[in-house]
């Protein structure tokens, strides 16, 4: 597991290999990764976007934007968590994932990033 703490927030990531959904033979490795995002300071936060970085295993990357997570915008209160599933597809049996949340404190204050703490996603057969 990955995990990284940015003004308070703590995001920590693990990954799944999804047999089922791959092909190898035709170059699709699909991955799930669970976030679990942690508000352990003092004021609540609302998840307005992210940016993420994927690099496949030849070292291809591949930015993505958009606002909120899975078409949400959650509030975290001081003490909460909010926890998520997605995926990737990637042309190679391993690649990484990086990037960072945009939040906004709900007490009127100015906006910061909470990184995404980088990941692994490698095939099981590449781990060994």
């Amino acid at each position: 597991m990955a995990s990284a703490t940015t003004s308070g927030i703590k995001v920590s990531v693990d990954t799944f290999y999804q047999h089922d959904y791959s092909n190898p033979l035709k170059h699709k490795y699909v991955f799930a990764y669970r976030v679990h995002i942690e508000n352990q300071s003092e004021r609540a936060v609302q998840l307005l976007s992210r940016r993420w970085v994927i690099t496949n295993g030849f070292g291809t990357i591949k930015l993505v934007e958009g606002m909120g997570v899975i078409g949400r915008q959650p509030v975290i209160q001081p003490g909460q968590a909010h926890e998520y599933y997605s995926g990737c597809e990637l042309t190679t049996d391993m690649g990484t994932m990086a990037g960072v949340y945009i939040m906004r404190p709900q007490d009127g204050g100015k906006e910061f990033e909470v990184i995404i703490p980088k990941f692994e996603m490698v095939t099981p057969s590449k781990a060994n």
